[in-house]
């Protein structure tokens, strides 16, 4: 009596089971990572911030307290004086000076561009586990520092971002100055108690102090 076989059950070859985990980790491109939102998120609180602290528009621009200065010492002291109070009015009107000429110059705000963006993705918020890869050829961090550093040589110096840059800061400084010195700062409150490192980027040395972290992470 012939005995029966039991039945041969399939069984799956786990090898030929595709497996979701390479696309569930797979890496993001540099502006959707966490890293870099939260450093956009840091640097837009941060100058919120500073925005908040500036004074009122119309004491700047107050033509009943424009009086010209006795001597140069005096209009080093309003300078001084009225900086402390309006750094914040400054930092607008000169970034806003800036941004002007860089609106008139389009290809000088299309290469600054390029090379902020070059920084931020090739570079700072670009995760280790992605080597740059042009032509076939793998660069190397040092190798992509080297070939953004060389670019930006030649975006500010053999281009007019650089003179452009230059110029509307020079501009910008004269304003800031000229108004310092004829303005009469006696109206003016000032808070003796705030700190001598207080400057004119003081926030925007907070933001990039902030942020630091978050590009330490990215290159991690």
């Amino acid at each position: 009596m012939a005995s029966s076989a039991p039945p041969v059950l399939p069984i799956s070859n786990p090898q030929t089971v595709p497996s979701a985990a390479p696309s569930s980790v797979e890496s993001q491109p540099p502006i959707a990572t966490p890293a870099f939102r939260n450093f956009i998120n840091q640097i837009t609180e941060t100058v919120k911030n500073g925005l908040s602290k500036r004074r009122p528009w119309a004491e700047l621009a107050d033509r009943s307290a424009l009086s010209k200065p006795e001597s140069i010492s005096d209009a080093a002291v309003r300078i001084r004086k009225n900086y402390s109070y309006f750094k914040v009015n400054y930092l607008t009107v000169a970034t806003a000076i800036v941004g002007f000429s860089l609106v008139t110059h389009p290809f000088s705000l299309v290469f600054l561009l390029c090379l902020l963006a070059s920084w931020l993705f090739l570079y700072l918020f670009r995760p280790t586990d992605q080597p740059i890869v042009v032509f076939g050829r793998t660069f190397s961090d040092r190798e992509t520092l080297g070939c953004l550093i060389l670019f930006s040589i030649f975006v500010i110096f053999l281009t007019d971002v650089g003179s452009v840059l230059v110029s509307a800061m020079m501009v910008g400084v004269a304003l800031i100055c000229a108004h310092g010195a004829f303005r009469a700062p006696e109206d003016l409150f000032l808070d003796e108690q705030e700190p001598a490192a207080t400057g004119f980027l003081s926030f925007l040395g907070g933001a990039a102090s902030s942020a630091a972290p978050a590009v330490i992470a990215a290159r991690v």
